[in-house]
């Protein structure tokens, strides 16, 4: 499902909002690249693997603050083997480490996306890295793509080691019927803690703070990885940053008639109306807020309401959606289908990871085959863009398809289907567990993917015991990815700042 493999971006989520079947069941055309080169190379050599060359390490400086800023930049893979001592992966990174710091005790922030299947370019690029994408003008033009310096890079405060899970970007299975090995939520998480472990050991970083930054899938993986680098690789972080993360499936797979669900999400709709008419206010958004959990969810757990009631709560609804009084009233006050619906009708088509992002449809008479306007537009610019920075700045030089966003996740392992997968019981023993563990959890209000109001209604039933601010949530202008807008990247970078320096 193509619209589901972005950082920070989710097939489940994506599933519950759209359950049709999935928008992409023929491979991507770098999938079908990838296995020409697979097949090209198993038939003459030792296998796809032989494509990646050795690692590459390279000094740079930028400017942050008016200060310079030198660092020391490594891309390069990390082998995992199976229990016959035979290589079975080879996961690539990017790793850029501050120089003049006291490296040993420097925090270090491992840094992943989600999808599953979306490579670490996202939050590499789009917001935590030294250079950063400019998108042209408008922020929007993937023909326009550039690197920059990025005066708001995290390198500030941490060290940074941006991870590609098996299958996205440059790493591999070392076999082509071996990426089954890496795909489930505890095969996933096991693996990529195994892989951390290696570059601590490998670059004496035991002493080091430890950070996890996960988007979508990698914030829900980033809270399993956790739990995993504690109890296989005894290794304990000191915090998790999570942006827009998936934490409980049930609130996202509910189907339309859900009405907790659909009263958590509410106010990512509002908010989407809000921005793209150009009328958003903090206390249009905070009255928004107080109805989703307040009449809105009341209302939806009776029955349906009739005269007088009806036209003041559809009414009421109609005038913070935007949406006409008779396409509230036939949805009964379920907006979840009825928004995109009813732009679409008036030849609008919204992305799904921002429904403040719209577009003319460009295929008003079809139900069918609607890219995505933000992950099937400009961010597709982001695989060419590293790619020629890693081979020009960096030095990693191969002809290896890097895959952004795989076409090849499925058969994912979920665990039991008896319960929606979830998160919100591993971060509860890490807060029981962990003293000094501390959770940032951020996201954009006009995100329909994983919306908001989700998050922050699970994030108030967490247990905090010790300091009351050990969990902290944050909402920012923007969707999936509001780090795209510069103003939401900067205010975020900040808030990621402090909550660094108030760490152990």
């Amino acid at each position: 499902m193509r619209s589901l493999h972005a950082c920070p971006l989710i097939l489940l989520a994506l599933l519950a909002l759209a359950p049709a079947a999935p928008a992409q069941d023929q491979p991507s055309r770098s999938e079908r690249r990838e296995r020409s080169e697979r097949a090209a190379t198993s038939s003459t050599g030792p296998g796809v693997l032989s494509l990646l060359p050795a690692d590459a390490v390279s000094e740079h400086q930028i400017t942050v603050d008016g200060r310079p800023l030198a660092y020391t930049a490594t891309a390069g893979t990390l082998s995992l083997y199976d229990q016959n001592g035979e290589r079975s992966a080879a996961v690539f990174y990017t790793a850029y480490v501050a120089k003049g710091a006291a490296a040993a005790t420097r925090p270090v922030t491992f840094v992943f996306n989600g999808g599953p299947g979306a490579a670490s370019a996202f939050l590499h690029l789009g917001l935590a890295g030294p250079r950063i994408v400019d998108f042209g003008p408008d922020g929007r033009d993937g023909a326009a793509a550039k690197l920059k310096d990025n005066p708001d890079t995290w390198l500030a405060f941490t060290d940074l080691v941006m991870i590609d899970p098996v299958g996205t970007g440059w790493s591999r299975p070392a076999k082509p019927d071996g990426a089954a090995a890496f795909k489930g939520v505890r095969r996933d998480a096991e693996y990529l803690a195994k892989v951390i472990a290696l570059y601590v050991a490998h670059n004496s970083r035991s002493a080091s703070p430890k950070y996890l930054l996960g988007e979508s899938y990698g914030g829900f993986r980033a809270a399993k990885v956790a739990r995993a680098l504690q109890s296989d690789q005894g290794i304990v972080v000191s915090g998790i940053l999570m942006v827009s993360p998936l934490l409980e499936a049930t609130f996202l797979w509910g189907n339309q008639q859900f009405a907790l669900g659909t009263a958590l999400q509410f106010p990512s709709y509002v908010a989407s109306e809000l921005e793209r008419t150009n009328t958003y206010t903090p206390e249009a958004m905070a009255e928004a807020e107080r109805f989703a959990t307040t009449e809105y969810l009341t209302t939806l757990t009776g029955p349906p309401p009739t005269g007088e009631q009806a036209k003041e709560f559809y009414g009421k609804i109609a005038r913070m959606t935007g949406l006409p009084y008779e396409v509230v009233a036939n949805a009964r006050g379920h907006v979840r289908g009825a928004y995109g619906r009813h732009l679409r009708a008036l030849g609008i088509q919204i992305s799904s990871y921002d429904a403040s992002f719209a577009i003319p449809d460009p295929n008003p008479d079809s139900d069918f085959g609607r890219a995505d306007p933000i992950l099937d537009g400009f961010v597709r610019a982001l695989s060419g863009v590293f790619v020629g920075y890693a081979r020009d700045e960096l030095g990693f030089k191969t002809d290896m398809t890097y895959i952004l966003l795989s076409g090849d996740a499925g058969g994912w392992d979920w665990g039991s289907g008896r319960v929606p997968p979830g998160v919100s019981e591993d971060l509860r023993t890490q807060l029981s567990l962990d003293p000094s563990f501390r959770l940032l959890v951020v996201h954009g209000r006009s995100d329909l993917v994983t919306p908001y109001g989700v998050s922050r209604y699970l994030l108030d039933r967490l247990s905090q015991p010790g300091a009351p601010d050990r969990v902290q949530f944050q909402a920012y202008r923007g969707g999936h990815m509001f780090y795209f807008d510069a103003e939401s990247r900067r205010t975020f970078s900040a808030d990621a700042k402090a909550f660094y320096q108030n760490g152990p």
